[in-house]
Order: C-alpha cells, then structure tokens, then sequence
C-alpha cells in the first residue's frame, strides 16, 4: 500500500513596496540576516513580466496567477466599464480570488495573516485575519472565525493603524517611525501566537510597515537629507525590524518548511505627473472640456481655485474617502464633451491611463475599433514622445505600453489603452513642452516625492527549493503555479503562469 505524503508547509512572507535593490545591498551588508540565510540557502530574483506594467494590482496577479487582462485591476480608482464614472475598487465584489481559494472545503489548514488585497474567504480550514495593520485600507478589520479579532484586540493590543503623512515635519517622522517599529514587533508577535496554535499547511503573512517607511522616510535616505533628525536610517531600521520578526516566526514553524520572501513593487524618488497627461489631451485636442469647464463656470473648481491652499488640503484630508469620491468622479464625468472626445485620461497620480473614447465600449465612444484605433494610438505615442521637459532638455515620458501589445486580443474592456510612465525626477515638474503646446501641472494637491519601481522581489528556501542561488528575472505570474506545486496541489486552468522548474526540486 502507498502512503500518500503530506507536502511540507508553506510559509509566505509578504514585504509591501519593499525595494528590490536596497534587500539585496542591505542583506549582503548583514542588516538582513534572515533574508539573507534565504537567498544563501535558497535562491532569488527579481519579479517582472506584463503585469509589472502599473504598480497597483501586482499581488492580485502573483497571487491570483491571473494577468491583469483577466482581472483588470491596475488602480484603486479606475473607470468603471461602461461609464465615464471614476469607481472605487472592490475586491470583494469583483471575485478576484487568491491560489488558496483553491482549498476550501479541502482538509488542508491555512494561517491567512493580513493578506494583501484580501479578505477572509469561507470554507477554509484555519484562522484568517485581515487590514490589521494595513497600507490604506478600503474596508475594516475583519477574521474568521468572526471573534478572532476581539480575542487578538484583548491580548495584544487594538491595531495602530501606523500610516504615512505626506506633509510631515522630522518630529512628525520620528512619531511614525517608532509606531512603525511598535506596530512590526505587535504583527509578529500575533502571527507566532496564530501559527503556534496548529499545525498549518499554508501561512501567509504581508508586513505593509516597509510601504509606509518608504515613502515617509525616502528623503532622508539621500546623502543631502536634514541633518540632526536621526532618521538616515529610518527605511534600514524598518526592513531590519521585519527581518527580525521574519527569523522569530520561522523558529515557530516546523524546521522542513518551504519560505518564500516577497515584494511586489520597489521604491525611487519621484513626483506626482497626474495634471500632464490632462494637459497633453486638451491641448493637443484628444479631449474636448465641456463647455462649463471650458468657459471656467464650474463651480467646484471656483470654489477650490479661491480657497487657501493650507485650507484646502485641511478639507481633503478631512473629508471621508466616499464622500471625495462622489465629488471626484462627478467633476470628471461632467468636464468633459465627450461627443467631441477621442482620448481622455484616467486620473493618476504617477503612472499615466489613457482610454480611446471607443464605439461600442464607452457610452458615447466615438473611435471606431480596427484601423482607426490603431491609428489614433500611433498618433498619441507619437505626441507623447515629443515631450520635452526644459528643466532637463530630455524627454518626459520614459515608455508607453499598449495594453493590445501586452496581453493580445481586442481592445481592453477593464484596462486602459495605454499606460504611460514619467522619466522620474528629482522635482516636481511644472511644465512640458510639446512643439504645439505648452503642458502645465498646477495647484496639484499631492505631491509626495516618492513613487513605485516596476520591479518586485523574492527569495525562496526550504527542502522543495532548489540551491540556486541568483535566478534572474522572473515572471509574477509564475508564482502562484509554483506555490500550487509546492503544496501538492494541481495547477488551476485559469492561472496563465506555469511553475518555476528552476526553483523547485523535482
């Protein structure tokens, strides 16, 4: 008789928006011990592929193994299809299931410990704890079972809630960055009391801390940072602090286990370009403003353009994120003419999303699919490559990426047309230059000089993983195939990836 043989555990470790180079220098240099113990013992790479193209979305596809073209997700505020509305993402509602939905009503137990994008899925055997100590939440803390999170509050603490501040002074920083170290040590701590409690056969866990740390504390990394704050390394002390927690979890678990370190996006200095892109579409004539906005009688921005900017930014920051929302996405719907529009913008702050006004996809589309479409595509590229920014004298637009050439087939339902991404800069950048217009960014209300690299991490060891050591680049949607195999579980026929051969012990 043959014994089936039970697979080792699966422990994920997620490291939001932790940047590929600095784990890497920081793990050579003896900052990351645990990490480094991985990729010695293990292998590692850098995380790439087509759906690299936005920085929104990417645990989605690694852990779904679905490419964007099948869930559409790439911004937290995309245009809904049929629409010209500006909607909120969901999560819940668009279905976009993890690899480890794959396991419900399956004896197989799972520890889910804030899983990014997530939410706590029924039929699962295990624990489940969700937005206990997230990076911009959409919906609160949630587990299951239901009173899991009243028994953690009680033990460990109410959750801190530790988030980043755009215009922060150092005393400010110093608050956040000791929240940040309370908040790392308070994740381990419920994670090694979680897993302790059984046998698991899937872990996951994400740390959001080295996101916030990132974007709150880039500015003092440079070598011209403030002096006397302290915070030099602030962003080191963070990841530090993780590896930390890392190593006291991996010394609860069973010692025969298979770990994977991640992270989906990286991090560099860069400054918001959402106005450019509208600029490029009036100006050149893609878009056509309504006559309100075209004659300046919109009353919303009347209001906005009168009202002090320390007070405005007072207002925005203060008004609930569905009530901004409603007034976001109203001003938009009604800016424009779209009987006259061919290309328009979908609001960003950094990556650009343009969308041909489509017959037969938006409701006033007025492009035909076919040869026009792709001819009014060429035409843009074109009008985008002409950018120039004068600070530099050098182009401003890095790439653009069709969503066609990415994915194949028709024109995107979900997706934009086109995602355009900025030549980062050390400035905020006020004015391109095109050589029939002149494209100008004002009154922005955001601009945090820090943004996403499109490229992510990891680094895998244990008794299924090869000694491999560097792998290059791989694919993100390769990761949850890989993931399947190590579990014994069959790939499921919706996952576009297929298992890293490179990685695993066959």
């Amino acid at each position: 008789m043959v014994t089936a043989v039970t697979p080792p555990p699966l422990i994920l470790f997620g490291l939001e928006a932790a940047d590929f180079h600095l784990i890497q220098r920081w793990a050579e240099e003896g900052h990351l011990p645990n990490i480094a113990t991985l990729m010695e013992h293990g292998c590692w790479g850098k995380l790439g592929g087509p759906d690299m193209v936005s920085e929104h979305g990417v645990w989605v596809s690694l852990y779904s193994g679905l490419s964007r073209h099948q869930h559409g997700y790439y911004y937290w505020r995309p245009l809904k299809p049929g629409t010209y509305d500006l909607d909120l993402a969901d999560f819940r509602a668009l279905g976009m299931l993890p690899f480890w939905a794959g396991l419900r009503g399956r004896p197989k137990k799972v520890a889910i410990i804030d899983p990014p994008e997530g939410y706590p899925l029924q039929g699962l055997s295990g624990v489940q704890l969700a937005n206990w100590a997230p990076h911009n939440a959409r919906y609160p803390t949630c587990s299951l079972p239901a009173d899991l999170f009243g028994k953690l509050r009680n033990r460990f603490g109410p959750p801190m809630y530790v988030e980043e501040m755009v215009r922060s002074t150092p005393r400010a920083d110093m608050t956040i960055h000791r929240g940040l170290l309370k908040q790392i040590e308070q994740k381990g701590a419920i994670c090694r009391h979680l897993i302790g409690t059984d046998r698991f056969d899937l872990i996951v866990t994400t740390f959001f801390e080295s996101h916030v740390a990132g974007h709150q504390f880039l500015k003092y990394l440079a070598e011209d940072s403030p002096p006397g704050t302290g915070l030099a390394n602030a962003i080191r002390d963070v990841y530090q602090a993780i590896d930390e927690q890392l190593g006291h979890i991996m010394a609860v678990v069973p010692e025969a286990s298979n770990i994977f370190v991640l992270s989906n996006v990286g991090l560099h200095e860069e400054y918001p370009s959402r106005n450019l892109l509208e600029a490029f579409c009036l100006e050149l004539g893609y878009q056509v403003a309504a006559r309100s906005r075209a004659t300046g009688f919109n009353a919303l921005t009347w209001a906005r353009g009168k009202m002090p900017r320390s007070w405005r930014f007072a207002l925005r920051d203060r008004l609930p994120k569905r009530m901004l929302q409603r007034l976001n996405t109203g001003e938009y719907r009604a800016g424009t003419d779209w009987s006259r529009t061919r290309v328009f913008p979908i609001p960003s702050l950094y990556t650009g999303f343009l969308r041909v006004n489509l017959r037969g996809r938006e409701p006033g589309g007025i492009v035909d699919p076919g040869q026009e479409y792709a001819e009014l595509l060429d035409r843009v590229e074109e009008d985008l490559a002409l950018l120039v920014d004068p600070r530099s004298n050098l182009p401003a637009v890095k790439k653009v990426t069709r969503t066609v050439d990415l994915f194949g087939g028709d024109p995107p339902i979900w997706l934009p047309d086109l995602f355009v991404v900025w030549v980062p800069t050390t400035y905020l950048v006020e004015k391109v230059v095109h050589p029939k217009a002149v494209l100008l960014q004002k009154n922005l209300d955001f601009t945090r000089g820090s943004h996403h690299t499109h490229r992510g991490f990891v680094a895998a060891a244990g008794p299924g993983i090869r000694r491999r050591n560097h792998l290059g680049d791989l694919e993100v949607l390769d990761l949850a195939p890989t993931f399947q195999t190590l579990l014994g579980e069959p790939i499921l026929e919706r996952m576009t990836g297929r298992a890293i051969e490179s990685m695993l012990v066959r």
